[in-house]
């Protein structure tokens, strides 16, 4: 150990810059594996882009970087996302414990109550990004989420335009919040304030959301309350009934996890509140011993019912059902920084920046940048990150601010990281909700107008956010340029 610690930052001073094709070829090679693994024999992705990763690493040895250093990128970058891995462990635990003591299902009871088809897909949308605002795109889809598309199956609305409505106001909320961590990481890169960053956003954001409710609630208005199964509706909540104790009151402790983040507690202490509130309204208002609240906190819930809806809407939860997300999202980050560190994006696509003339043709590559990087590092960490370097001298260059540049690494990255089969949203949304991407992706309109309107607003130079003739530009070069 102590070896590694001495030599960890020694580095070959020969390396080499990767020709075009040898920067393209790991890119190649992960969409032949993913083609061949995931579409052919669909089997799950966590081997091809393992695969990926080891070929990348050969040719990140082979261009002259030594493996403590490739190591040591590995690390680093796993290091920085141990934080969400912790807070996917506990959504685990905190799904399988709110059902066993009645939560999620008292929400699911009085949702389809009260809840129309025609209004339900408006709805889902402002209740997620409200839920995502004060705790995060994941938290949310990992509770509210959970329970409306518990509530959608109940109501016969397809699952798959009701995740793609949950998705749009979880990063609504996630894109939009102070709380969360995209704006963070965001304004961190760049160099910007949060609040500053998330008021620029704005001028996009706003008719982003105001389209996308409208569209959901065009959709929604095909949803009449004539196509309400009463019958389907009412087995659903006997059979709640018959295996939980069902109340109003227990539709509170979500009311109060809402609050815990409103008053800003961190992420993983609050959501280890909500487990631990979980297990003791489940031993006094569902009569749970120790065993069966552990169990549903590791394994989930698992509960036999003669309605299948019951059974798929309940049998889930735990921290062993999250399994498939930790270990994929530790597979995809080491990719991403072995294809970071032998600088591979760098040479597909800084030089086209240089080609651009227009600020609407910068901001669709800054997009286009945005997406592949999300792509190949399978985290909208390295969709922020990566652009955001390679673009903030370009950006300032032609006189550009770099709130600018933030508004745009938002509008074209972190929301369309989760379109990504394979990417560490990606996998998260469909182990919460159960929908895949490529089902759900097409009805998350949020994603794709943001970026719309990004471009559009750039084209039209509407809110570019110029420097100012009598303005100085102070810092014109970043301290790190990324081509060296």
């Amino acid at each position: 150990m102590e070896e590694f610690i001495l030599n960890e930052n020694i580095e070959n001073t020969n390396i080499k810059e990767p020709s075009l094709f040898i920067a393209v070829l790991p890119l190649l090679i992960m969409a032949a594996s993913l083609i061949v693994g995931v579409g052919i024999y669909g089997v799950d992705p966590h081997i091809p882009i393992f695969v990926s990763a080891f070929f990348a690493a050969i040719i990140a040895l082979s261009l002259g970087h030594t493996w403590n250093a490739i190591q040591k990128e590995i690390f680093d970058t796993i290091y920085s996302g141990l934080l969400p891995l912790i807070i996917i462990i506990l959504i685990g635990a905190f799904i399988g414990v709110w059902i066993n003591a009645g939560i999620v299902p008292s929400i699911v009871f009085y949702g389809l109550e009260f809840l129309s088809p025609t209004w339900f897909l408006l709805t889902a949308t402002i209740l997620s990004m409200l839920v995502g605002i004060v705790g995060g795109a994941w938290l949310a889809a990992g509770t509210v989420g959970l329970a409306l598309i518990s509530i959608a199956e109940g109501l016969g609305v397809p699952l798959e335009i009701t995740a793609g409505a949950i998705v749009s106001g979880v990063y609504i909320g996630g894109k939009i919040s102070p709380l969360s961590d995209t704006p963070n990481l965001v304004a961190g890169v760049i160099g910007i304030d949060v609040f500053e960053h998330i008021k620029n956003m704005l001028f996009t954001t706003i008719p982003a959301v105001i389209i996308t409710f409208i569209l959901y609630i065009v959709i929604g208005f095909k949803f009449s309350e004539s196509s309400l199964d009463s019958g389907q509706i009412s087995s659903i909540q006997n059979a709640l009934s018959e295996h939980f104790t069902i109340s109003p009151l227990l539709v509170l402790p979500f009311v109060f996890i809402v609050l815990i983040f409103i008053f800003k507690v961190p992420a993983i202490p609050g959501m280890s509140i909500g487990v631990m509130l979980g297990a003791i309204i489940a031993f006094f208002a569902q009569g749970a011993n120790i065993g069966s609240v552990f169990t549903s906190m590791y394994h989930g819930m698992s509960i036999e019912s003669d309605n299948l809806v019951v059974n798929s809407l309940l049998n889930q939860g735990g921290i062993v059902s999250m399994e498939l997300v930790v270990t994929l999202f530790i597979i995809a980050l080491a990719f991403g920084a072995i294809v970071k560190k032998g600088g591979m994006l760098d040479v597909i696509l800084f030089p086209i920046a240089k080609r651009i003339k227009r600020t609407g043709s910068l901001v669709t590559l800054t997009g286009a940048t945005c997406y592949v990087s999300n792509a190949v590092g399978c985290d909208k960490a390295m969709g922020v990150i990566v652009p955001g370097k390679m673009f903030i001298d370009e950006y300032k260059q032609r006189g550009l601010k770099p709130k600018f540049l933030s508004r745009n690494l938002e509008d074209c990255g972190t929301v369309m990281a989760v379109l990504i089969p394979w990417s560490t949203d990606g996998i998260f949304i469909y182990s919460v909700l159960g929908v895949h991407p490529l089902a759900y992706g097409p009805f998350a309109f949020f994603c794709y107008l943001c970026t719309f309107v990004a471009i559009l607003f750039a084209y039209f130079n509407i809110k570019t956010n110029r420097y100012e003739d009598n303005e100085n530009i102070k810092n014109s070069q970043s301290p790190e340029h990324v081509i060296s």
